[in-house]
């Protein structure tokens, strides 16, 4: 029992790390139909973007992830304008090229981190990282408490967002009716590429996240393309609090099948948990939010 409940708290705090890496995405191809598959990619690039900055200035990494969100957001900006002129805008076939054209750019930022770090795992360093705190028999390790106040707030402050704010309520609106909003003289595709910039912006804390839970390397994004899409479709697509709750059974299930089966079958469990969500509940566990 003990070590049950040590996996289902451990479970929780990745968890609640797996939405923070996951809130991209959410947006991307929950609200604006886009087959984002080098969400991964974007959340590596981050990764490394904190570690050089931890690594040449000795920059925090939450502060580094900070600094690099605005660079990301003009990376989102640039991304999916060149996404809608070359496919979107040209027809209903852009799915399948969307998808081609997406894998490429992945394959690309892993080619150019490979030859700008090497392919060694990096990590950095912080007076959080290495600690833990001990509670009875429990040992809950510091960088995971961080990583689960971090981005339970990050979820918190992109739900208001979309809910409450105007462009949010115009990204939400985008998702359910185009034509609709373009008749009240908005935009689309400037709200898309609003949207998709801040769902590629939010990877620069992610990616602070992502660093300071374990070390990374060049290939990783292809262990969090299953993770990331399993807790989206999962969720119910465009749903943040889904998003949360998605993620910590996902990450609970990872947590109890590394304590009792094994390190090797962990990384299954999001495509299991994916192809079982898809036969039984194909809009998720909150259904599409629009």
């Amino acid at each position: 029992m003990d070590l049950l409940l040590n996996a289902v708290v451990l479970g929780v705090l990745l968890g609640c790390f797996y939405a923070a890496v996951s809130l991209g995405l959410s947006v991307s191809f929950g609200l604006l139909d886009v087959p984002h598959v080098a969400h991964p990619a974007f959340l590596i690039l981050a990764s490394y973007g904190v570690f050089f900055l931890n690594d040449s200035y000795d920059i925090d990494p939450l502060l580094g992830g900070l600094l690099i969100t605005p660079l990301l957001f003009l990376l989102g900006l640039a991304a999916y304008r060149l996404y809608y002129e070359t496919f979107e805008k040209r027809g209903s076939d852009a799915g399948v090229r969307g998808i081609a054209f997406l894998f490429g750019i992945a394959f690309i930022i892993e080619v150019l981190i490979i030859l700008q770090f090497g392919v060694d795992q990096r990590s950095v360093s912080a007076s959080y990282i290495g600690k833990a705190w001990r509670i009875g028999e429990m040992r809950i390790p510091v960088r995971l408490l961080v990583a689960f106040a971090v981005a339970s707030a990050l979820t918190i402050l992109l739900a208001l967002y979309l809910s409450r704010t105007f462009m949010g309520r115009a990204i939400r609106a985008v998702a359910q009716d185009q034509e609709a909003l373009r008749l009240m003289g908005a935009n689309p595709v400037r709200i898309k590429q609003w949207a998709f910039g801040i769902a590629t912006a939010v990877l620069g804390i992610a990616g602070a996240l992502l660093i300071i839970v374990a070390p990374v390397d060049p290939t990783l994004d292809r262990a969090y393309i299953g993770r990331t899409f399993c807790v989206v479709v999962m969720a119910g697509l465009g749903s943040m609090t889904g998003t949360l709750i998605a993620a910590i059974i996902l990450g609970v299930a990872e947590s109890i099948v590394l304590s009792t089966v094994g390190a090797s079958w962990a990384p299954a469990i999001s495509f299991a948990m994916l192809l079982g969500v898809l036969a039984i509940r194909p809009q998720g566990l909150l259904g599409r939010r629009s």
